[in-house]
């Protein structure tokens, strides 16, 4: 039997700044020849560390991070990897804090041959990062994370600083990019959404290019937009390709561009200007946040139809349009207030969708079709965020309030969920959560919805919602076949930037 030393590093790691190192030791192993642990090896992720091991025969690894909250509050991860030298990452730590970690080395049967405990001190966490309170807890046996992309720092917010809190309201995981060479002046606006390989991804509006990023914030890839703006919002397509919200320089309007990269050559391969498939002199939907003879649209979001290969857009200041790969309409969903000509020269008209009442009747109120009143079974979306197929193919909408039925600010923001048929261009609304909330958790600006696989539910979260008088934002993950609340945390920063809190809140995995 042997004993070995081996090294943690108790300090944040900082660009240019030299490591400081504590020698320890674990109880004596068979199997390992030697063990370094780095907190924060890549200088923008103070609560990640990178386990380095070597052992004298091949094995398989599980790490736990001991959580504060029993079983509930433990990541357990299992490197399926068999081998002899592992370079491991270390995710989900607890700031300020002693954490305790437990290194279990198994054969390839998965039958354990040693345990160690492990403990690396972290430091405080950033002053800009909010108070968490915990209004409903979860009633979950496993960890659960909720990426927030924040905008609520104390003094600036750049760079921006996504976090993640686990249900207990703990903040495991955290980027500052305060320091870096590219990302110091970071602006993700929607922010980083989770790729199919566990990695992130997001735009960035100050060096107008998309990134991919590990959970350790080290740089994988990015990719030039070519001379257009980042704003709002990239996603994954099943391809791998990227759809981008963009800034076309040579346009005197913004926010009303459409681009899709390949993701392999990095070249722009089809582009959706709504100036040609949309009428960007419709003024229908005033606003004071924004001169409409320069941002007319503003798409906030984007969706992509898997079945037919088209896209969904997000207007804040028009509603929201079904677009095929040669930039032609096929619905719009939104009050039929002042649709005219296109810019290619179609009746908009046409594409406009008629609202059927519960018995699946037309629904022929001119009232209710133009928006000036609602039906007890149908209200249009208004000043929307977020729109996302679920599974069953309908549309969900983070439906705002603003300037609701043209009336002043709310008075509520809901989670609504569309069955449309393309076909014959009608809309049905299915299922809403949020009007009895009220005032609680209305948001005039950002926000999202998201369905969560596997739970059957939902996850509201107004991003700039005034609860109880003080700004802040809500994370409301709703059952969808009760509306009962599962889980609910208000979010309170230091200070609200433009008074948004987060533009939303997606839930995720820490581990890949």
């Amino acid at each position: 039997m042997k004993r070995i030393a081996f090294f943690l590093v108790l300090t944040t790691i900082l660009f240019g700044c030299s490591e400081e190192e504590v020698v320890s030791s674990i109880d004596s192993s068979d199997l390992i020849s030697s063990l370094d642990i780095r907190l924060n090896p890549t200088g923008v992720a103070p609560l990640t560390a990178k386990l380095d091991l070597s052992t004298t025969e091949n094995v398989v690894v599980e790490l736990k991070i001991v959580g504060k909250n029993g079983e509930a509050s433990t990541i357990a991860k299992r490197f399926t990897e068999l081998a002899n030298s592992f370079e491991l990452d270390v995710l989900g730590l607890y700031a300020d804090y002693l954490n305790k970690l437990e290194l279990i080395l198994l054969d390839q049967n998965g039958t354990q041959l040693e345990s160690h405990d492990l403990t690396i001190q972290t430091q405080a966490i950033l002053e800009d990062l909010p108070e968490i309170l915990i209004d409903k807890e979860a009633a979950v046996s496993e960890p659960e994370f909720n990426l927030v992309n924040y905008f609520g720092f104390k003094d600036n917010f750049r760079p921006q600083r996504p976090f993640i809190f686990d249900q207990f309201g703990d903040i495991r995981w955290y980027l500052d990019y305060s320091g870096h060479s590219q990302l110091s002046n970071l602006f993700y606006d929607n922010g980083l959404t989770q790729l199919r390989n566990g990695n992130l991804l997001f735009g960035d509006g100050s060096t107008g290019a998309i990134y991919e990023v590990n959970m350790l914030g080290e740089i994988i890839n990015s990719w030039s937009l070519q001379g257009y703006g980042f704003h709002h919002h990239v996603i994954e397509k099943p391809n791998g390709n990227f759809l981008v919200t963009v800034n076309d320089p040579s346009k005197a309007t913004v926010e009303d561009v459409i681009i899709e990269i390949d993701r392999t050559s990095g070249q722009i391969i089809t582009v959706w200007d709504l100036n040609n498939s949309l009428d960007n002199t419709r003024r229908a939907w005033p606003t004071d946040l924004a001169d409409l003879n320069i941002d007319w649209f503003h798409a906030n979001a984007i969706e992509y139809g898997t079945t037919d290969n088209e896209i969904i857009v997000s207007g804040r200041t028009q509603g929201i349009v079904k677009l095929n790969n040669q930039n032609e309409v096929s619905y719009i969903l939104a009050p039929h207030k002042d649709w005219g000509t296109a810019g290619n020269g179609q009746d908009l008209s046409q594409f406009l969708l008629t609202p059927l009442d519960s018995q699946d009747l037309p629904i022929s109120d001119d009232d209710v079709l133009l928006g000036n009143s609602n039906h007890p079974d149908f209200e249009w979306p208004w000043y929307q965020h977020s729109p996302i197929l679920l599974p069953n193919g309908n549309i969900m909408i983070f439906d705002n309030g603003d300037n609701r039925n043209y009336v002043n600010f709310g008075p509520y923001s809901r989670a609504v969920e569309y069955e449309i048929d393309e076909i014959n261009k009608t809309i049905k609304q299915v299922w809403s959560y949020g009007k009895n909330r009220g005032q609680e958790t209305y948001s005039r600006i950002v926000s999202k919805v998201s369905y969560i696989p596997g739970k059957e539910s939902i996850l509201f979260t107004p991003g700039a919602s005034v609860p109880n008088g003080t700004a802040g934002g809500k994370v409301v993950e709703v059952d969808y076949t009760t509306k009962d609340v599962l889980f609910e945390a208000t979010i309170t920063p230091p200070n609200n930037v433009f008074n948004i809190t987060f533009h939303n809140v997606l839930r995720v995995s820490v581990y890949p």
